[in-house]
């Protein structure tokens, strides 16, 4: 025998999965284990969606298989636990509650996270295209509604939606659902919430307040939950524990705004279950103050700090030892950008040493005194396990902006006012997206993108992911994915250009790594403390490559020059990169895998498609950035902000362009003429000012605007013909843009440009040669156009094409590359010494006048080629 169950009293989730899981198992017999909740009584009375049996009319049948619906606590089974429980009963599970550790465990098992289980039933029967009938559609319709408190929970998903959609298409009476799944309070309703609220008791733990309240009743009373969820909407809390004592039981329901209190884990030792957001349970009848107490107890023991200090901290901080100079706090303070110092005497921490303090003992001319006579020795610090709400309170009462993070002495991180801002806002948008099931698109800090990286990524590159941030738990060191995939990533484009940055020993994290793969090749820079990892299999493609490396700060000793790069934080290893888009971080750790890091704006950047510094010496640092801001801008069709605009400008004014290395610009044009319409590109750095930075007589003038478009018409041209042959389009690009110049001033700016030298003479001559043979294209002789090309690299052929400006030379470079330089004799040097001919200079001679031939159409075949060498070779002396 075969039995559909569901939890004791039951709600229309239960009544509408029993219903769904009677379609799929026609032949069972549905039976409640126990009572119903008053409305789906009253729903009973009227119809019968389907057959009930008895649970007296189970006495001595064996069952085979048991059907649990809406639940996978035995406990909550009433009379049929130990039916549940027997080795011999095979279990099938449609649920939509996570597993517990004691839930049990079926031969089937159907969990999914969705607001309803009669979702689920309702997926399936779409899914096997089994009829209902409006009725069925109904109750269906009702489990969900009341689950999802109408679609207004914050359990409610899209699948939800779907369903619904689906069962209205299918003819579910809505007034129905209405009638059942009332939201006004009737008198009876208003008293025991009024009761509810007078007994109402606060805890308070770690910053999150929980309100128990309580209420008695001799009488049945109906479903609870609204009575939860209207206090809920009612009080500033962060969750509810509702008791409700009534017919000798009690009633407990649980509700939760914040992950830190899991109401399916305080239940769970009550043997209720349900979700951390959603959760009930059945207790016999006892006095309600010492349920009340052992709630609580479990409370204290379930609820923990979501964030504690080590997790906000940025690591590792700069210190300064006690006995260093007021002048060394000075330049520590300007080089890394930073308003306090935690004081060391050699390993110990001291104090902290603030900026304010410095200047003003400059200002006295202590420029030579010890930093130890100016330190403030009591200043609050914290321990990395201290619950962030603490060290809110901490900073807030002692007007501190600096908390350094102390473990045994030692300064292992630091908080700062804006690290605290940034969790505070993290937490109220979280609470926001939980309350009011704010969209996921929206750009926030605390956005966890785990779905984007599985639907952007291939899956090995994914699995790729996690095996770093398993390697680095492993370690102790926090692991994330950045740059460039993650930008494109919320640009909604795939970007395989894996970089992995590591809180920690890069290198030790890339070689173990690579030992959970076959085929790895490491390359590692202990300089830089970075590795490259090459995978010659099981990615997306042979030698795929991903970088790793340590988070790392870095300073300008001077504008312009390479900078010095020391290990930091991931807060400052993205401080240091170009513009805000490319400042984005995905944390790969077990725990938090896809939470995305945002600390300066990128998100909002990337929605309005804005091209932004992170601050005003970026030129200073490195002017090459200017460069990069308009091939970025031009690749994703951003604009560039108008302070960033003013930043270009001057630092064309300060003559910074003049100092920075030839070779770092003609890297910036080569990726700028691969990844983006070269002639807007052109356009927009001459709009600023940075043509000049190439040659001071290069301009972007409506001539030289015709020639760049001449060149991009020619490569696409070239691209149409589909002749499978590279070319080196950067270098075509690059003598367009020099067009204007003689071969005096090209030289020049090549080696401004550092151009490498055999590139370098390539393009010289290239120019020269273009310019030399244009006017001996003009001629429709096939002899003398294969001539002239012929001697010619195919780079600058396409020039050639592109400076002329005459359909008649257009026309012969087309007919050369398609038709004359593929004409060849077919005799080769065997065929000849099979002639008689004897091997030396005279066969290059022979086949160079056999094609000369061919191109003019005197001769037309191999019989031909063979006569004539017959007729002018054939006997000769070599």
């Amino acid at each position: 025998m075969e039995i559909i169950v569901c939890h004791v009293n039951a709600d229309f989730d239960c009544l509408s999965s029993m219903l769904g899981a009677k379609k799929l198992y026609p032949s069972a017999c549905a039976v409640f284990p126990g009572s119903q909740e008053r409305k789906v009584k009253e729903f009973l009375e009227i119809f019968t969606p389907f057959p009930v049996t008895r649970l007296k009319d189970l006495k001595d049948k064996r069952i085979d298989r048991m059907i649990i619906v809406d639940t996978k606590s035995a406990s909550r089974l009433g009379p049929l636990e130990d039916i549940a429980r027997s080795p011999e009963v095979k279990l099938h599970i449609y649920d939509h509650h996570p597993f517990n550790e004691d839930d049990l465990r079926g031969q089937l098992e159907v969990v999914e996270d969705v607001g309803a289980t009669a979702t689920i039933f309702t997926e399936i029967i779409k899914e096997r295209k089994i009829p209902i009938t409006p009725m069925e559609a109904t109750v269906l319709c009702l489990g969900i509604y009341e689950e999802t408190g109408s679609l207004r929970f914050p359990s409610t998903t899209v699948r939800d939606l779907l369903a619904v959609a689906y069962l209205l298409k299918k003819g579910a009476n809505l007034n129905i659902v209405s009638e059942y799944i009332k939201t006004e309070f009737g008198r009876d309703e208003l008293e025991i919430l009024k009761e509810l609220m007078e007994s109402a008791h606060d805890i308070t733990l770690y910053g999150i307040r929980i309100r128990i309240v309580k209420a008695v009743r001799r009488d049945y009373v109906g479903d609870i939950a609204p009575l939860a969820h209207r206090i809920m909407d009612m009080e500033d809390i962060d969750g509810l524990i509702l008791l409700m004592s009534m017919e000798g039981k009690i009633i407990v329901v649980g509700r939760s705004r914040v992950p830190e209190f899991d109401v399916s884990k305080v239940l769970e030792p009550l043997g209720g279950g349900g979700h951390p957001v959603a959760a009930s349970a059945t207790l016999k009848d006892e006095p309600l103050e010492i349920v009340q107490e052992r709630i609580e107890e479990i409370i204290r023991t379930v609820v923990k700090p979501q964030k504690v200090a080590r997790d906000i901290m940025t690591s590792p901080v700069i210190t300064i030892q006690h006995n260093k100079s007021i002048r060394d706090a000075e330049i520590l303070m300007t080089r890394y950008g930073v308003n306090v110092l935690p004081v060391l005497k050699k390993d110990r921490y001291m104090g902290i040493l603030s900026r304010e303090v410095v200047e003003k003992a400059l200002l006295h001319g202590f420029r030579e005194s010890p930093v130890s006579d100016f330190t403030t020795t009591d200043a609050e610090t914290t321990s990395p396990e201290t619950p962030v709400s603490e060290v809110e309170r901490t900073m807030i009462e002692q007007n501190q902006r600096f908390m350094p993070v102390v473990e045994k002495d030692r300064v292992i991180g630091a908080i700062t006012r804006t690290d605290l801002l940034r969790t505070l806002y993290e937490e109220t948008l979280r609470r926001r997206r939980i309350t009011e099931e704010e969209p996921q698109s929206r750009a926030s800090i605390g956005r966890n993108i785990r779905r984007l990286l599985e639907e952007r990524f291939p899956a090995e590159v994914t699995r790729l992911l996690r095996d770093a941030g398993e390697v680095g738990d492993s370690l102790g060191y926090p692991v994330y994915l950045v740059g460039g995939s993650v930008r494109d990533i919320l640009r909604g484009e795939r970007n395989l250009d894996i970089d992995i940055v590591v809180e920690g020993d890069g290198i030790e994290l890339a070689q173990r790594l690579a030992r959970r793969y076959d085929s790895v090749r490491v390359i590692t820079h202990r300089r830089f403390n970075t590795a490259k990892l090459i995978f010659k299999k099981d990615m997306p493609h042979p030698d795929f490559t991903v970088d790793v490396a340590t988070a790392r700060t870095e300073y300008y000793e001077k504008p312009a020059s390479l900078p010095k790069v020391e290990t930091s934080s991931i807060k400052k290893d993205l401080y240091r990169r170009d513009f805000t888009i490319n400042t984005l971080a995905v944390k790969l750790n077990r725990k938090d895998f896809g939470l995305l890091l945002d600390y300066f704006g990128a998100q909002r950047d990337i929605k309005e498609g804005i091209i932004r510094v992170l601050h005003n010496l970026s030129f200073i640092e490195d002017p090459t950035r200017a460069f990069r801001a308009v091939r970025f801008a031009e690749r994703f069709g951003f604009r560039i902000s108008k302070h960033t605009e003013n930043l270009i400008k001057s630092a064309l004014r300060l003559n910074l362009f003049e100092s920075i290395s030839g070779t770092r610009i003609y890297d910036e044009l080569v990726l700028t003429f691969n990844e983006t319409d070269p002639v807007a590109a052109l356009k927009r750095l001459a709009d600023y000012g940075l043509l000049s930075v190439i040659h001071r007589a290069l301009k972007f003038d409506r001539k030289l605007e015709e020639t760049l478009k001449a060149v991009h018409e020619s490569l696409t041209w070239f691209d149409l013909l589909f002749l499978d042959e590279e070319i080196d389009r950067p270098m075509i690009y690059l003598m367009g843009l020099l067009t204007p110049l003689d071969l005096k001033q090209t030289k020049e700016a090549l080696e401004r440009l550092a151009t490498p030298p055999k590139k370098e003479k390539e393009i010289i001559e290239g120019k020269r040669l273009a310019h030399e043979v244009i006017n001996r294209l003009m001629t429709d002789d096939p002899v003398v156009i294969y001539n002239t090309l012929k001697p010619l690299n195919l780079e600058t052929i396409l020039y050639t094409m592109a400076i002329s400006g005459r359909k008649k030379i257009q026309k012969a470079v087309s007919r050369y590359l398609l038709e004359l330089r593929k004409v060849k004799p077919s005799l080769r040097g065997d065929d000849l010494k099979r002639m008689g001919i004897p091997p030396g200079p005279v066969y290059s001679e022979i086949l160079e006048v056999l094609t000369r031939e061919l191109l003019a159409g005197r001769i037309k075949t191999r019989e031909d080629e063979v006569k004539y060498v017959l007729s002018h070779y054939a006997g000769k002396d070599e």
